[in-house]
């Protein structure tokens, strides 16, 4: 009983409180709540509980498991400022580089949750892809390879186009494994996660950061870069039909450009429709004249810069305020979004 009252000073709960691992992302109920309902098994518990949770700030996850149970999280897209492929390697994949930037305001939306079996259940846009072959099935077997997390139901609200060159599949897998991380309290570095996300695909890993990168070798070594688009708008247009990745590398032809993609997106954003490029674009727009098209609706719109996104097939131009509430006026397309 002193062992308790000493440990349950208000001193000690503050403690509790400022220590206290407390997820960024929105948890079924709220997460306060979650604290408090924690906070309150400690107490429950007794003082030895509690001198081991201190002690070994796991140990209260792995004994008390229903103390989070669910995670959800926004999967946001992105797009390219540029696209150089550079050259083909010995491995039979491609050094490029380009700069991805988050679109925050399009993105789907991530549930995992705990359960007897994994299960995965897809709804809002169709997906061109067995389920049993999606990327959140694919991160949810790595981490418990990795890390023998348990099994778990994963609803994905699908919102960002699929085939589009945004990255939503790639930005899907990658919230799993940060969701996994924070449900089984792994408390994983950002290089482990950045390793996790990486195994899955060539873009995943800019998803951990989610911040304007540099994208080399295969797209998954990521350095930051100063590119602030805060003040302008995107409208994204996305035709009908879709590009592999594959169809897309088999009609390239690689060169490296004589100034290197870092020193041209320093220009300002006026000039990057001279400068910044994306290397698909040429053949790409060749077979698939609508996104020739679409690129050029966009530029007809005001936009300043417009380009493909990736493999394609989804374009998106930046626009000046001004502009853009022609582009909302007439309806061009739902998307779009303050960057």
């Amino acid at each position: 009983r002193k062992l308790s009252c000493r440990l349950f000073t208000p001193g000690t709960i503050i403690f509790y409180l400022c220590t206290e691992r407390i997820s960024p992302c929105r948890v079924r109920g709220r997460q306060i709540g979650c604290f408090v309902r924690t906070l309150f098994y400690r107490i429950l518990f007794g003082a030895e509980a509690v001198c081991n949770m201190v002690s070994q700030p796991l140990s209260f996850a792995r004994i008390y498991p229903f103390t989070l149970s669910v995670m959800i999280r926004k999967a946001n897209c992105k797009i390219n400022l540029g696209l150089d492929v550079l050259r083909r390697r010995e491995d039979g994949y491609h050094d490029i580089e380009t700069v991805m930037y988050p679109v925050h305001e399009l993105y789907d939306v991530i549930e995992v949750e705990r359960s007897s079996e994994d299960h995965f259940s897809p709804r809002g846009l169709a997906i061109d892809c067995p389920d049993d072959q999606n990327l959140c099935l694919r991160a949810i077997r790595l981490m418990q390879e990795r890390y023998g997390t348990g099994s778990v139901s994963v609803v994905l609200d699908k919102r960002i186009p699929f085939g589009a060159g945004l990255g939503g599949g790639s930005s899907d897998a990658t919230a799993v494994i940060m969701a996994l991380a924070d449900l089984f309290e792994l408390r994983l570095s950002e290089e482990e996660l950045i390793d996790c996300a990486a195994t899955l695909g060539s873009d995943t890993a800019f998803f951990v950061r989610n911040t304007p990168q540099m994208c080399t070798g295969r797209g998954n070594e990521i350095s930051p870069v100063e590119v602030d688009l805060r003040g302008w708008w995107i409208a994204i247009l996305k035709p009908a039909c879709g590009v592999s990745t594959a169809e897309a590398y088999a009609g390239i032809t690689p060169s490296v450009p004589a100034e290197p993609l870092a020193v041209r997106i320093q220009q300002p954003v006026t000039e990057w429709q001279k400068s910044l490029h994306n290397a698909f674009e040429p053949h790409i727009c060749a077979m698939h004249p609508e996104i020739a098209e679409a690129k050029r609706k966009l530029l007809d719109y005001g936009a300043v810069y417009a380009a493909m996104s990736g493999s394609g097939s989804a374009v998106f131009g930046i626009f000046e305020e001004a502009q853009i509430e022609k582009v909302q006026s007439e309806h061009l397309t739902p998307f779009i979004f303050p960057l």
